[in-house]
């Protein structure tokens, strides 16, 4: 899959060289030296962004609140020079999916993003299963990450996708709440369970045809319409 990263540090030569880094792994990476221009590119919904928390024009903290008001679940990795410890827990109470604090090896940002992207978009492309799945009246296209209705895209955030090709994957299989999270949101998820059932209420709002169980106690099920 060809992923499309935002990186916005306003240090140029910094920028240039994690920028060189990421292309070199096949990823399409734009980079930004100001809030400001970043903030006008969130309508372009990238798979990632890489957020400096000192910025000029608009900062970082401010960035990751609009992105995630535009999509709650597009990931976001925070980057900064400041006191590691505030940062890190302002960015992650914010939504930021991971920190990584200055001075680092631009090798440890490829490693931490393509975990991150393999953790939150490698459901969407599992090995040997079809690209196009077709589930009375949707159709799902797991490369583009989009699902149909009639010709009519159902609008889904990342998280919401994500969701439901682990039920298509499992159909007739019963899921716990912490398997959920631990394939959603990845097992370093810290908070209560019922955010699984908040993001299946969403995705029942959206896709009202959906055949999905509820296991009082336990988890859910989907089963064939």
């Amino acid at each position: 899959m060809d992923y499309r990263i935002f990186l916005v540090e306003d240090e140029e030569d910094l920028n240039r060289l994690l920028c060189s880094y990421l292309i070199k792994e096949g990823w399409c990476v734009q980079g930004f030296t100001n809030g400001s221009l970043a903030k006008a590119a969130i309508c372009e919904h990238p798979h990632l962004w890489i957020l400096d928390i000192m910025l000029p024009g608009v900062d970082g903290y401010q960035l990751l609140r609009e992105i995630k008001a535009d999509d709650q679940d597009l990931p976001v990795i925070f980057i900064s020079a400041r006191d590691a410890d505030i940062d890190r827990i302002v960015g992650l109470e914010m939504g930021s999916e991971d920190y990584l604090p200055k001075p680092f090896l631009p090798r440890e940002l490829v490693i931490r993003t393509r975990r991150l992207l393999d953790r939150v978009y490698a459901l969407g492309k599992d090995v040997g299963s079809p690209s196009r799945l077709e589930i009375n009246p949707y159709i799902i296209d797991k490369v583009n990450r989009m699902v149909y209705q009639e010709e009519v895209p159902v609008e889904l955030t990342s998280r919401e996708f994500d969701l439901l090709i682990l039920l298509l994957n499992n159909m007739g299989i019963p899921l716990g709440r912490q398997q959920i999270i631990d394939q959603v949101w990845g097992n370093d998820y810290f908070g209560s369970d019922r955010v699984v059932d908040d993001l299946l209420r969403r995705l029942r709002k959206k896709m009202g045809e959906l055949r999905v169980e509820t296991i009082y106690g336990y988890g859910y099920r989907m089963v064939k319409v």
